[in-house]
């Protein structure tokens, strides 16, 4: 079975569901009792934009969800080992410390000389140019539009020397030019080419489809590489277990979850689209709610109302990607443990009373940190987007780079911002790994400006 993320060819990129016999080895049906699992499940994942992360204290990403359906169906519990390179989860397969590697693990020779036997999703990658949409249709549609054109791509990385190869291929034209991995990644790149920045990039398709949902009007469909493979690993000493996971992923109902998985992390937006609302905040229905609350955490009630605007625009129905809710966007988790219920937070005065406790939560975890009180409050804004874990994190970051941590603009918000890099979000010193930090410090700035057009007003 193959299924598309966001409607691109499976040419380009797919995602297979292994069947429970002939995917791994021969002789399949002749091993263990496909249904015999642990009692724990030893998993090794690796923090990613998409397969594995935190986000305001919840553990999210793709292959993540897929091992929590996992284990909750089967009545396992799960012990989770987050591996800071593939090369660090292989060594921990092969020592018998975890029993599968729940990330994308490149379908090799290399690989199957470790005696690693792939099983469940399995995944189908190529690199792809991403462009800017012109109209409706990308402007380039066949390589060899390539030449003479100029095309930005990070330095000794894969996609250079695809495109160093390609350029051979082609009698040579393509402009390729090279940015320092130390400060720009292909995330990075992808914004820049959105902005109009930059012309072209070449990324691995997975990475665009993730990037695609921020930023909607690029094209990534025209690949420039071969097909690349890969899935989930057992050790082959485990091959039944691999089985197991087989047998699992290809019946119905997990079928059906995967597909919403993929729907939730490769094509819903990850961003309000606002475009058509009221861009400025002002009076609104619930002005008299926000000035019964703001007095238990000391705030003027219009700041409550600007982070409101900011993130629902005053719409109770708006439910985020990741599935906050409410006109504060509390996430149910957070809502159920201050005791509401999910429905109950589609009711404004409930929305605004959690979001309040949360405030003071957060003011209280971050005055000893920053105890300058307009400081503060622009930790305690970008804590409420982000949780507050990858504000600990940024304050570390910053402080080791020599920015000062008790200052947001131009000092901690660089910390968060790093954190979309692999050699900061697998530093020893950050707890909470990887974080893309852009929509976090975007929003700081957005909320204080919507704060001063409301005190005018």
């Amino acid at each position: 079975m193959s299924i598309d993320r966001r409607g691109i060819s499976s040419g380009i990129i797919g995602l297979t569901l292994l069947a429970a016999t002939g995917s791994c080895s021969p002789g399949a049906s002749d091993r263990e009792d496909a249904a015999a699992l642990p009692d724990t499940l030893r998993v090794a994942a690796l923090y990613s934009p998409s397969f594995y992360f935190i986000y305001k204290e919840e553990e999210m990403g793709y292959d993540y969800s897929l091992v929590q359906a996992l284990v909750r169906e089967k009545g396992m519990a799960l012990d989770l080992t987050v591996a800071h390179s593939l090369a660090e989860a292989v060594a921990l397969l092969d020592s018998g410390a975890v029993d599968v590697i729940a990330h994308e693990v490149p379908v090799t020779a290399e690989y199957r000389s470790h005696g690693i036997v792939y099983c469940g999703p399995r995944n189908t990658t190529r690199q792809v140019l991403v462009q800017p949409l012109s109209g409706r249709k990308p402007e380039i549609t066949d390589v060899t539009q390539l030449v003479g054109r100029d095309v930005y791509v990070i330095d000794k990385s894969k996609y250079l020397s695809r495109m160093e190869n390609l350029n051979d291929e082609l009698g040579g034209g393509i402009a390729i030019h090279t940015v320092d991995r130390d400060t720009l990644i292909a995330e990075d790149l992808i914004e820049m080419v959105s902005k109009g920045e930059i012309p072209l990039t070449v990324v691995d398709s997975d990475v665009a489809l993730v990037n695609k949902t921020y930023y909607p009007r690029l094209d990534i469909t025209m690949p420039v590489s071969f097909a690349q493979q890969s899935a989930w690993a057992v050790s082959e000493s485990k091959s039944w277990l691999a089985d197991s996971i087989d047998a699992w992923i290809t019946a119905d109902k997990p079928r059906r979850e995967n597909a919403a998985l993929l729907k939730r992390y490769f094509e819903l937006s990850k961003t309000n689209d606002f475009s058509a609302r009221e861009m400025h905040p002002g009076p609104s229905a619930y002005d008299a709610i926000f000035k019964a609350h703001a007095g238990e955490i000391g705030w003027d009630w219009r700041l409550l109302s600007a982070v409101c605007f900011a993130e629902s625009r005053y719409d109770s129905t708006v439910k985020s990607w990741v599935g906050a809710k409410g006109i504060m966007q509390v996430m149910p988790a957070t809502g159920r443990a201050y005791g509401y219920t999910d429905e109950q937070l589609d009711d404004p005065e409930v929305s605004v009373a959690v979001a309040v406790k949360i405030i003071a939560a957060l003011e209280k975890s971050m005055k000893p940190r920053v105890p300058d009180s307009g400081e503060r409050l622009k930790f305690v804004l970008a804590a409420y987007n982000s949780g507050v874990a990858h504000i600990y994190d940024a304050i570390t970051l910053a402080r080791k780079a020599g920015y000062d941590p008790q200052r947001w603009f131009g000092n901690v918000e660089e910390g968060l911002l790093m954190k979309a890099h692999p050699e900061y979000y697998n530093d020893p010193d950050v707890k909470y790994g990887y974080f893309r930090g852009r929509q976090t410090t975007a929003y700081v700035g957005e909320v204080l400006r919507y704060y001063e057009e409301l005190k005018k007003k």
